[in-house]
């Protein structure tokens, strides 16, 4: 054996032990935590989640961003090739099942994404142009006074994203080509030529949107997240309605797999709950760390507003987009198992669709790929340049790592690098280990801004947030009564005062 297939071998072992017997038990306790001590947030609120959405910017500058843009940009990032390929993936191999639990962790997991996404917004700064930034570096330095591990957690980030998933976003969209542009050595991997096509034509288009800015990034997420989502979720309705006779043998099919006690506890680490569990806690990223760099960006006049949008991004994810991801895979699997169960991954999704609305199916779902993976790639870049900031503002180091992500790019396009994919994984590990640690220490002040947000509501009034109201808040740059000309109000006393004074006590 080679030393790289046995380092892929190695990191394959320790990604997979870190993620099935630490990280899935540690994102289920603490959304369970977070769940029951927020009362339930990511349910009692869910009017709100659409309501903030649409909230105008309430900060002055040209390079904030609005809440809706701040949505689009953690969407694009958690909605990747593994909405599509990944739901498949667990249905074959954990069985249909799968998707039960799925929906069950994604659930549970919108309330760690309502606290991590709600610090990032407390403890957000403002750059030289205007515009926020933050994120867990930012919280861990502001809030815990540790640079150190708000710098490690930022290069594990960076690591993970910019070196890693970007390159298999990469490399899944040339992939999606393998239909049209086999490789003529049969192995049915796409031609060799067209992979380096579109690894140049990737980075072009990324290179594009990131020396754009943090603005052009959300401005060009904005775009492409609903297009190709609306897209998606029509298809897999068309596909539904298409085949409604099948639905209750569906839904059997799913529940029957999802409380199989015998095969579940039979083998449990490779079973039906933890592959649904992983697939849906994996997917959304909820509680690990990424979404809130893109949740602090956002201009709000309450962190909680924003925390809200993030708990939807949770379920667009995971109830939406992988659920129509599902349903098209399961129609195919209730009417053909025999072929279904001999596929897998994209195949498998290729063969549903096509099984469904026949080859032009294929033809939307290499366009699907081929979106999602560049939304994705903009996303985590989003994420990795944030944290880069927070490490160095020079921006000659900036434009280097601007180009080193775009080589990144290309590369990933045309190699299938499993270390540095396995590595990616444990990096992500790493990073979400740390962060729910953190957010479990400084859950208590999301928890307050959720009181003083529940308590502003109460009175009728559009919630703003002034740090010194919330007793031993850690200090915080922005959210401080002289800067509430932003947000067109009277100074906090006099706004409160005109509609009576609320109960900021624990409600």
């Amino acid at each position: 054996m080679d030393v790289n297939a046995m380092l892929v071998d190695v990191t394959g072992e320790i990604s997979g032990f870190m993620y099935t017997y630490i990280l899935v038990i540690l994102l289920i306790a603490v959304g369970l935590w977070f769940t029951v001590r927020t009362k339930f947030v990511q349910i009692r609120y869910i009017k709100d989640m659409f309501t903030q959405i649409t909230e105008k910017k309430h900060q002055s500058g040209e390079k904030t961003i609005s809440s809706f843009q701040a949505l689009m940009v953690s969407t694009a990032s958690r909605v990747g090739t593994g909405n599509i390929a990944g739901v498949a993936t667990a249905i074959a191999t954990g069985g249909p099942g799968a998707v039960v639990w799925m929906w069950l962790m994604c659930i549970i997991g919108a309330a760690s994404a309502f606290v991590e996404s709600t610090l990032a917004q407390i403890w957000k700064v403002r750059g030289k142009e205007g515009e926020f930034r933050g994120g867990p570096a930012y919280y861990i330095q502001q809030a815990l006074g540790s640079r150190g591990f708000g710098i490690l957690f930022a290069v594990l980030l960076i690591l993970c994203f910019a070196f890693g998933f970007n390159g298999l976003q990469s490399f899944n969209a040339a992939s999606s080509l393998a239909y049209y542009v086999p490789s003529a050595d049969g192995s049915g991997a796409v031609d060799h030529a067209a992979a380096i096509a579109v690894g140049i034509i990737l980075a072009v288009m990324t290179a594009f949107v990131i020396f754009g800015g943090s603005s052009r990034i959300s401005v060009i997420t904005s775009i492409v997240v609903p297009v190709m989502a609306i897209a998606y979720i029509l298809l897999a309705v068309w596909t539904t309605v298409m085949n409604l006779g099948e639905l209750p043998a569906v839904f059997g099919t799913m529940f029957a797999s999802a409380f199989d006690f015998q095969s579940i506890f039979g083998g449990f680490a490779g079973s039906v709950v933890m592959l649904g569990i992983k697939r849906g806690l994996f997917s959304n990223e909820a509680g690990m760390g990424s979404a809130p760099n893109a949740a602090a960006t956002a201009s709000v006049s309450h962190p909680v507003k924003q925390g809200l949008v993030q708990s939807l991004s949770v379920y667009i994810d995971t109830l939406l987009i992988c659920t129509c991801s599902a349903m098209m895979v399961m129609v195919f699997y209730v009417q053909d198992p025999a072929t279904a169960q001999t596929l897998n991954g994209m195949p498998l999704v290729q063969m549903a669709v096509n099984n469904s609305v026949g080859e032009v199916g294929i033809h939307f779902m290499t366009f699907a790929i081929f979106a999602f993976a560049f939304s994705s790639l903009i996303g985590n870049y989003f994420y990795a340049e944030s944290n880069f900031r927070f490490i160095t503002k020079n921006n000659a180091a900036l434009f280097v790592f601007r180009i080193v992500c775009l080589v990144v790019i290309y590369f990933g396009a045309v190699n299938s690098f499993d270390l540095a994919w396995n590595l990616a994984d444990i990096f992500m590990g790493f990073m979400a280990i740390e962060n729910l640690v953190v957010i479990v220490i400084l859950g208590k002040w999301a928890i307050a801004a959720l009181d003083d947000y529940t308590a502003q509501k109460k009175q009728g009034l559009d919630p703003i947030f002034v740090a010194d109201t919330i007793a031993g808040l850690p200090a915080t740059e922005c959210w401080h009564e002289k800067t509430l000309e932003d947000f067109g109000k009277q100074p906090l006393k006099e706004y409160i005062e005109s509609a009576g004074e609320p109960d900021f006590k624990d409600q």
